[in-house]
Order: C-alpha cells, then sequence, then structure tokens
C-alpha cells in the first residue's frame, strides 16, 4: 500500500484527535510528547541560562557585586544540574519522539502511555529544582556533581535535589526502553537496522547508555541520602567511608552521561549535512560502527576525572590511554562529515549553517579534551576554567548547536510553515560570534591559573573575565531571535511546501507536510539505501 493511502486513512482517524487541555495532559501520541518535550526542554534552557548569567555578572569584575558566596555555588551547581537534565537530555528525547516513528515507518512510539507518564515526570522534578532556591539553607551548592563531603553536610536543599535526579532518572530510563523498543520492534519492512537513518541509531545507542548508567547515579545519589539520614558512612573518612569512592560512582555514570548528550548529536548532523550537501552520507558503517565504539570506550575513561585524587600512576596511564582511543572514532566522524560536504553542492541554509558550526567548535572542545587526557597536564588544569571552556565547547557548540540545527530542520515537518530564513542565519551569526567571545577566553583564564566556581579572582584575570561575561550576556539575547523565529513563525509562517530541502530524502520527508496526527496506518514497505535514504516505496513505483 502507498503511502496517499496511509495519509488518507490517517485523514479518517484524524477527527478522534483530543482537544484542549486533554490532548496534552493524557496525550499518547508520539508527536504531541514530543512536542511537549520541547517545549520543556527550551524553558529549561532558559532557566538555566538565566542563572549562567547571575554567574558571569558576578563575575564581571573582582569583588564580591550582586551574590554571597553560598549563592553563587547555588547558581553553579543548578545551572549545570538544570543544563544537563532539564534542557539538554529532554530535548533530544523529544526530537526522538517525534523523528524516531517517522523515520523507520512506526505507527508510534511502542509504549504510548508510558511515553505520557515519562514526560511528566519531568515538570514536578524540575519544580523541585527550583524551589530548592527558597527553603532553609538554599539550594544545593555542591556543584552539579554533588561531590561528598560536600553533599553530605548541605541543607534541605541537597534532599530536594537527590529527589528530583530520582524522578529525571526514572523519566529517562522510561524513555530510553521506549527508544530501545521501537527501534528493535516497530520498523518498517526494507528499513533493516544497518540501512536505519544515522539519527536512528544514535538514539538507540544513546538509549542503551542510559538503561546502563542512569541506576548507577541513582545509587550514588541514594548511598549520598542515607549517609546525610541513617547514619551509613559510605563518604565519611571517620566512620571508614572513603570520599573519592564517590567519584569513582558518580563518575561511572558521568562520563557515559556526556555521551548521552553528544551521540544524539552526531546523529543530527549526519542528517542534516548529507541533505544540504546533496550527497549520500560518506562512510555510513563506518559511522555505526565509530558511535557504538565510542559508546563503549565511554565506560572505561571515568577516572580521567579524577587524575588529582592519588590514583596510582598505572591507572592513570590506563586511563590517559583509553581516554586519547576515544579520540579515534570521533575523528572518524568529524572526517566522515567533513568528506561528505567535500565537492558537494551545498547550499547554507541555517540547519547547515548550524551543522558546520557544530563540527567546527565541537573539534575545537574535543582538541581540548585530548590535551587534558594528559595526566600530567591535566593536574596542571585540573579545576580551572580550562575545563569550563573545553565542556563548554562540548556541550554549548555540540549538543546545542545541533539541536538548534534539527529544529530549524524538521520545523517545517513540525509545524507546516518555514521559519524566516534571515532571522535564522541572524541567529547562528549571532550566535557562533558571541559563543566563542564567552568562551575562548576561558582557555587563557585556565591556562593562567583561574580555579572555577569561585565567586571572587584575582586582579590579573579582570580583562579575560569581563570580556566572557560581556559575551554571555550577547548570547543569551541571541536565544531570544530563535524564540521570536518560532513562535511567529507557528502562528504567521509561510506554508511549508511537501519537501522543503531538495536534499532530503529519508522517510519523514516522504509523508504530508505538516506530519499528520497519525503518520502511517499501515507499516510502508520500502527499498532503503544507507542512512535511511528511501530508494522506493511498494506502490509508489515513480519516487
Amino acid at each position: 500500500m502507498n503511502i496517499a493511502d496511509g495519509a488518507h486513512l490517517a485523514g479518517h482517524l484524524a477527527h478522534d484527535k483530543p482537544r484542549g487541555l486533554a490532548r496534552w495532559l493524557f496525550a499518547t501520541n508520539h508527536k504531541d510528547i514530543g512536542t511537549l518535550y520541547l517545549w520543556f526542554s527550551f524553558a529549561m534552557f532558559l532557566s538555566g541560562g538565566v542563572m549562567a548569567l547571575g554567574i558571569r555578572a558576578e563575575l564581571f569584575s573582582p569583588g564580591l557585586q550582586f551574590w554571597q558566596p553560598e549563592l553563587f555555588n547555588q547558581l553553579t551547581t543548578l545551572h549545570g544540574l538544570v543544563m544537563v537534565f532539564g534542557a539538554i537530555m529532554p530535548a533530544f528525547t523529544g526530537l526522538a519522539n517525534w523523528m524516531l516513528p517517522l523515520m523507520i515507518g512506526a505507527p508510534d512510539m511502542a509504549f504510548a502511555r508510558m511515553n505520557n507518564w515519562s514526560f511528566w515526570l519531568l515538570p514536578p522534578a524540575a519544580l523541585l529544582l527550583m524551589i530548592s532556591f527558597w527553603v532553609p539553607g538554599g539550594a544545593a551548592a555542591a556543584g552539579w556533581t554533588l561531590y561528598a563531603p560536600l553533599s553530605t553536610q548541605g541543607g534541605m536543599g541537597i534532599d530536594l535535589t537527590i529527589f528530583a535526579i530520582h524522578i529525571l532518572g526514572v523519566s529517562s530510563i522510561m524513555g530510553a526502553i521506549n527508544i530501545v523498543v521501537t527501534i528493535l520492534n516497530l520498523r518498517a519492512p526494507g528499513m533493516t537496522l544497518m540501512k536505519m537513518p544515522m539519527f536512528a541509531w544514535a538514539t538507540l545507542i544513546t538509549a542503551y547508555l542510559i538503561i546502563a548508567v542512569m541506576p548507577v547515579l541513582a545509587g550514588v545519589v541514594t548511598m549520598v541520602l542515607t549517609d546525610r539520614h541513617f547514619g551509613t558512612h559510605f563518604f565519611n573518612a571517620a566512620g571508614g567511608g572513603d570520599p573519592v569512592m564517590y567519584q569513582h560512582i558518580f563518575w561511572f555514570f558521568g562520563h557515559p552521561e556526556v555521551y548521552i548528550m553528544a551521540l544524539p548529536a552526531f546523529g543530527i548532523v549526519s542528517q542534516v549535512i548529507p541533505t544540504f550537501a546533496r550527497k549520500p552520507l560518506f562512510g555510513y558503517t563506518s559511522m555505526v560502527y565509530a558511535t557504538s565504539s565510542i559508546a563503549l570506550l565511554s565506560f572505561m575513561v571515568w577516572a580521567h576525572h579524577m587524575f588529582t585524587t592519588g590514583m596510582p600512576a598505572t591507572a592513570q596511564l590506563f586511563f590517559m590511554y583509553a581516554t586519547m582511543l576515544i579520540a579515534v572514532p570521533t575523528g572518524v566522524k568529524v572526517f566522515n562529515w567533513v568528506a561528505t560536504m567535500w565537492e558537494g553542492a551545498m547550499t547554507f541554509e541555517t540547519p547547515m549553517l548550524f551543522a558546520i558550526g557544530f563540527v567546527m567548535l565541537f573539534t575545537i572542545g574535543g582538541l581540548s579534551g585530548v590535551i587534558l587526557s594528559v595526566a600530567a597536564v591535566d593536574t596542571q588544569l585540573q579545576d580551572t576554567y580550562y575545563v569550563v571552556a573545553h565542556f563548554h565547547y562540548v556541550l554549548v557548540a555540540g549538543a546545542l548547536f545541533s539541536l538548534f540545527s534539527a529544529v530549524y530542520y524538521w520545523f517545517p515537518k513540525m509545524t507546516g510553515k518555514m521559519y524566516s530564513e534571515p532571522l535564522g542565519k541572524l541567529h547562528f551569526w549571532w550566535s557562533l560570534v558571541w559563543f566563542n567571545v564567552t568562551f575562548f577566553p576561558m582557555h587563557f583564564l585556565g591556562l593562567a591559573g583561574m580555579p572555577r566556581r569561585i565567586p571572587d579572582y584575582a586582579l590579573q584575570f579582570t580583562d579575560f573575565n569581563a570580556i566572557a561575561s560581556v559575551g554571555a550576556f550577547m548570547f543569551g539575547i541571541g536565544q531570544l531571535i530563535f524564540f521570536y523565529n518560532m513562535v511567529v513563525s507557528i502562528r504567521h509562517g509561510v506554508k511549508a511546501p511537501q519537501k522543503p530541502w531538495e536534499g532530503a530524502n529519508t522517510l519523514e520527508w516522504a509523508i504530508a507536510t505538516p506530519a499528520p496526527y497519525h503518520s502511517f496506518v499501515v507499516a510502508p514497505e520500502l527499498k532503503v539505501g544507507d542512512n535511511g535514504v528511501i530508494l522506493q516505496m511498494k506502490g509508489d513505483e515513480h519516487h
């Protein structure tokens, strides 16, 4: 049966679409739930961003301007937690919800009600984090990593944070199980695993990582909780415990977590770059294996976060070399993206600009990561602003730029409207310039020895901090361009054509625009090339 019949059938089913508040509260449709995730993550992004601006306002000049040191530490802690668990992870889950079923020809996600539940756990968790600023003792101030003994001694804010992390973890695990089952069981005939779009592969591997490491995080924060209230001594040296054990357990979760935020980004740019280069993705099979290798290696490098904790030299060497090894599959991906663009018929619409910006800046972040992997160098740079610069190049220029790329790329499919291209380009160039103004000087601050998470600093760090603070406020303002573009385009945008991007040839572009409420009532029979490129659909011979 061809796609038109499916769309026709879907039209008949669309009249049962719920309306009003009930549509969102009891949503079981993957597109509605994806939309909820994306708006929630954007709200969290703005909240975390306001905290970041609070931090940068304080650091504009030496001395204490706005916040007491306690509140400053609460801002740094909550900024990290909100951005990681509230903004980036839910945004990728939202995209997966929206796009996976469309890309693999599935009728919906496998567990529709569980999907609803996994979303509605997020707002209460976010609320717990936010209200912790107003409890006695204020919010958690132990850094987003919640290291013991800081976290075993803090006030009630730590307990609220632990509860929030548990809820967020349950949500992530349910979302991940849903993704795994959907991909393994609901692909359309002809869509084999090694023909799936790279975005589906990246999402699948990420989901396995979440299932593997989220329980580890739950375990370690529960140990902190029992140390705080039930007389255990897991991390209390006086009681026979070991505070460094907290770091081992936390980073066994924490390093795969970095790739939970990076792998979906790799999947997105692996869809966007071939579309706007009008060429197939170079080295599809090697990309799949590289992504899997990164995921496996991410479990073997956790202690590179701990070179200064007094590890034996042999352990330092092992973690140093394992960390350097991760650069190999990552390099494979970067060269494959460049080879995809090589001699392609490229155009530079907003999604492509963000994808290229991602490749450039993520590579810089990767290079500073290789520098930090050298134990002797890391001993000097540990807990300085060099590390802050490194992971913001990976997470802002990595995760965030790829998310912008994805939203611009799939916006016509989601809404049926076109966004404003001039505003999109302005958003890109504005973000690119001010991102670098904000975070590049931090490399120099770190090399000069400025520690992170301090509200006051020595005079010689003034100039670079002032530059970074101005950059941060300008970068923040730029995100309002994006917000304005999206809201106005959803309401008043030009109607999008069926296939707005000439080079787009994966399955989601073969259905109507905007995507109907029920996409595939009957599974389409497909003939698929690498990276999910649809060569032919049964009953659609002219395709």
